[in-house]
């Protein structure tokens, strides 16, 4: 019996490196897999059959899928996804919003394009495919389905969480994927659905365009039940639980998976307050309360 048995996944941007490593540990696991991949560069340019190739390896290891290549940032495609899913096997259970592409630069040099190409993929993508998703389920529920026990699996990332230099476009987007989960978590929960982010880790095609990084490999690089550090599919096996039964109590997390660990993260919350005893504060005063009471410095230069 695996964890997935009769269950139906939707990956996203599943034709190479994370995404592939997804779709197949899901598929691995028993999940019915559509392996989406529009096929472009990390940049966002031209198509191809990636998602096929991943689709070959699934069934080379007696596991099912098809292939499809919607562009997920198209409401109209990212809708056909939901409706191939429901047309081929019945339903759709799990949705792994994992499709991105980057287009770095400094703020001064990104343009306009850079940033609504990055934003449109990674936010609109996401956003898409959740919605319908959501309606899938919504319907079986208003049909009598009392838990659709469905999940949504968002993809973050460092930079989103921290930041990153070079990446105002990318660091926004993974940043607002964090919002949409816990909102999606906070939405969709009376109806059985989970809504988490993970923040997986690797060498693939993106990584391997920043400096020094070295080159991309593929997850099917690696031998079965064997580690390296960067494989691309290291956070396929949280996905997978995510997605299962196991995890039915688990939503509106955001965990990474950086090598061989797994890190449960913990969100904005407060730090330090201070009070301004029941009145409006006098901004000339700011200076010695922020110095002394909340940054507990002067130093111009603090970084936290």
């Amino acid at each position: 019996m695996g964890l997935l048995d009769g269950r139906i996944a939707l990956v996203t941007g599943a034709g190479h490196g994370i995404g592939r490593g997804h779709a197949m540990e899901l598929a691995k696991h028993g999940a019915s897999v559509v392996v989406n991949d529009l096929g472009t560069s990390v940049h966002g340019e031209g198509v191809s059959t990636a998602a096929e190739e991943t689709v070959r390896l699934i069934e080379k290891a007696g596991g099912t899928a098809v292939a499809n290549f919607g562009d997920v940032s198209d409401f109209e495609a990212a809708g056909q996804m939901v409706h191939q899913a429901v047309d081929t096997y019945g339903q759709l259970d799990i949705v792994v919003n994992n499709a991105g592409v980057v287009r770095d630069a400094t703020i001064w040099n990104m343009t306009e394009q850079d940033f609504d190409v990055v934003m449109r993929v990674h936010v609109k993508g996401t956003w898409a495919t959740s919605r319908h998703a959501a309606l899938h389920w919504r319907a079986r529920n208003k049909a009598g389905e009392a838990d659709v026990n469905g999940r949504i699996i968002n993809t973050t990332s460092g930079a989103g969480l921290g930041g990153n230099f070079g990446q105002t476009n990318y660091a926004a987007a993974k940043g607002a994927i964090v919002g949409m989960t816990l909102t999606l978590a906070l939405e969709l929960h009376r109806i059985g659905v989970t809504a988490n982010a993970i923040g997986p880790s690797g060498l693939t095609r993106i990584t391997a365009t920043m400096p020094g990084m070295g080159q991309s490999f593929e997850p099917d690089e690696v031998p079965e039940g064997a580690y390296h550090p960067m494989d691309p599919s290291n956070s396929s096996p949280l996905v997978v639980w995510l997605a299962s039964g196991e995890a039915a109590h688990v939503t509106g997390q955001v965990i990474r998976s950086i090598e061989d660990r797994i890190i449960w993260m913990q969100g904005w919350k407060e730090r330090k307050a201070v009070s301004a005893g029941g009145k409006k504060w006098d901004a000339t005063d700011l200076g010695d309360v922020m110095a002394t009471e909340i940054f507990e410095t002067r130093h111009p230069g603090m970084r936290f």
